[in-house]
């Protein structure tokens, strides 16, 4: 089975350029935890998704560890939400995207998933975003595929 007969060809997008604001508006309608980002050229140079909404708000351990007054005043974190929402999504976003191939199979998609803890990977053909693919659907697929569900 190949990653192109579970993936989901239409796929909601957020340009590099678009804030948090505008990002976290496209996944919170779409009832997505996640999209790829594209560039003005159509490319996909990043991923966004929730944890990289939250991990603004929310501080890195060392960060804590150092300052922990500044993060158990929450109404000061709700606060941060004001500074935060035109923040181009290119500051946050997660660069180092693992994109997959149509042709590749699914239990090799699933294997880099886990090895990696991603979530979805955009399937890309030529340069070109062509769908996604999620753990979701992988697991599925390969449950029905090798027993009778």
């Amino acid at each position: 089975m190949k990653v192109k007969e579970i993936m989901e060809p239409v796929v909601i997008t957020i340009k590099s350029n678009d804030t948090y604001e505008e990002a976290a508006r496209v996944l919170y309608t779409n009832a997505i935890s996640g999209a790829p980002v594209l560039d003005d050229s159509g490319k996909v140079v990043g991923v966004v998704s929730e944890e990289d909404l939250f991990r603004i708000v929310y501080p890195y351990y060392r960060s804590y560890y150092d300052h922990p007054e500044m993060y158990v005043d929450y109404e000061e974190r709700e606060r941060k939400m004001s500074e935060i929402k035109n923040h181009k999504v290119e500051i946050f976003m997660s660069k180092n995207v693992v994109g997959v191939d149509p042709e590749t199979p699914v239990l090799q998609a699933g294997a880099v998933m886990l090895a990696r803890d991603i979530m979805r990977m955009p399937v890309i053909k030529e340069g070109e975003l062509v769908g996604i693919v999620n753990r979701k659907a992988i697991y599925h697929a390969v449950l029905k595929n090798n027993f009778k569900f």
